[in-house]
């Protein structure tokens, strides 16, 4: 009987032409999403190449300079000499910090349009260092870019209330329900029936449909774990839907007409998907407001121009907490610009430290209140773990800036003993280079299977509900 059930259905199903315009809808929707997203892709990547292709020409060119330096013994001002190591740590010896695309980033760009992906090095005060970001247009940052987690998060569940909001008020308005019961047959045999074939067929395109679009799209960094995340994101795909399949499922168990099923269904997913998100966004940030960034930039900006001020003062401190490194011409020192400059640099870092640790104790309270606040939203969890698996998510960046820091740490600590000792750099490849490293995938795929269980927990919830529901199911109108 079950066997038979599936396939009425999906005769029906046919008969009205529904599946296919769902996968109409939803295969071109993943098409121009996929499109977009590998346009954006490619477009970050050439930023990232030019942006190493300028260093290796820069690099060149100190080379060739120094060579005519040392060769022909020409002259050339301290502030610009190549050989001078204040001069190369400060500018023009700057080295690319990259963090290249994620692995699937065309799939979902996330917040990766937001957070910067390169910084150039220098041994000013770490939160100067910004990456020569493009200028972007304010709205589109604020309404997101159209890629393929979009389509699965917003244009996905409308797709399955499409298919399931009259799973059993279709036929009960048609005066067919009854004939169905009166078989030897149970209510929840035929919504199971339904609700599987339907899931099967648009649960099955939809993950037919992404994986496709994933191997063509294909990106990133080629750590290994290209297929793992393909199965992870199939996995997501699969929980997000059997979510509103579930939903779909409780709110037929009621036994309300179609028209009324399909306003509650939209209006749930007007909550769930829209409104929710945006509510729980607008209380994290009242509640643990981010001193303003400019005003950050601001105090640093203030505290270096009062230590440059009092530079030979600020020197001499230096030296009492660095006597290793103290000359002994300290008069000399004293004047030295390039010396007073590194005692500069570690002054502004003392001064400015309460202000940035405030900016990033803020800003971690409210991702840590996100963090526990998004499973009261499919849609921000299934988010969430998309860019996660894409690689553009808060976490990867995370771990990128704490590659960054500690780069900073290596290049002061490179070039602050050359200066003091008042040495030359010959070759500017010796120069410390940035090298990037995935964080370690099983943090990924812990993080993912706890928002696949955040996701299958409520479905089941739902779906049981849906099922004692049906014991007082209204057969006749």
């Amino acid at each position: 009987m079950f066997a038979r059930i599936l396939r009425h259905d999906w005769r029906m199903l046919r008969a009205d032409l529904a599946i296919l315009a769902v996968a109409v809808i939803f295969g071109t929707a993943i098409a121009l999403a996929l499109a977009n997203g590998a346009g954006w892709t490619a477009g970050r990547e050439a930023v990232l190449a030019g942006a190493l292709a300028e260093e290796e020409e820069r690099f060149a060119e100190l080379q060739a300079e120094i060579h005519h330096l040392e060769r022909d013994g020409g002259r050339v001002s301290p502030f610009r000499d190549p050989r001078n190591p204040s001069t190369l740590g400060h500018s023009r010896g700057g080295r690319y910090a990259v963090m290249p695309p994620g692995p699937l980033a065309a799939v979902s760009i996330g917040q990766s349009d937001l957070l910067p992906s390169y910084y150039r090095m220098s041994m000013e005060a770490r939160e100067l260092m910004a990456s020569a970001a493009e200028l972007e247009n304010p709205h589109r940052l604020l309404a997101g870019r159209f890629d393929l987690a979009f389509v699965i998060i917003y244009l996905y569940p409308l797709l399955i209330l499409v298919l399931g909001y009259n799973l059993l008020s279709a036929e009960k308005e048609q005066g067919t329900l009854t004939l169905t019961l009166s078989q030897p047959v149970r209510l929840r045999t035929i919504v199971a029936a339904k609700v599987i074939l339907r899931g099967a067929v648009l649960l099955g395109l939809a993950v037919a449909l992404c994986a496709l679009g994933l191997v063509l799209a294909r990106t990133g960094t080629g750590d290994g774990t290209w297929l793992p995340r393909l199965a992870l994101w199939c996995l997501v795909v699969a929980a997000y839907g059997g979510f509103w399949f579930a939903l779909a499922a409780l709110i037929a168990s009621f036994g309300r007409p179609s028209a009324t099923n399909a306003m509650v269904l939209a209006g749930a997913w007007l909550v769930l998907v829209v409104i929710l998100p945006a509510s729980l966004n607008l209380a994290v940030t009242t509640f643990h407001p981010v001193p303003s960034r400019v005003q950050m930039i601001q105090a640093i900006r203030l505290a270096s121009d009062e230590a440059t001020a009092a530079g030979s003062r600020v020197l001499a401190q230096y030296y009492e907490d660095h006597p290793e490194l103290a000359a002994d011409t300290t008069e000399r020192a004293m004047t030295d610009f390039s010396l007073i400059r590194v005692a500069v640099n570690d002054e502004v870092e003392r001064q400015v430290q309460p202000v940035v640790l405030r900016y990033h104790t803020q800003l971690e309270a409210q991702q840590r209140a996100v963090s526990r606040l998004r499973y009261l939203s499919p849609a921000i969890v299934a988010q969430d773990a998309m860019n996660d698996i894409a690689g553009t998510g808060t976490a990867r960046h995370r771990h990128f800036v704490a590659l960054v820091d500690d780069y900073h740490r290596e290049w002061r600590e490179f070039f602050v003993p050359l200066i003091f000792q008042r040495a030359r750099v010959t070759t500017p490849e010796t120069i410390p280079r940035f090298a990037f490293r995935e964080e370690p995938f099983r943090g990924v795929v812990a993080r993912t299977l706890t928002g696949v269980a955040a996701l299958a927990l409520p479905a089941g919830l739902l779906a049981w509900a849906g099922l004692r529901r049906l014991r007082r199911f209204p057969v006749t109108a």
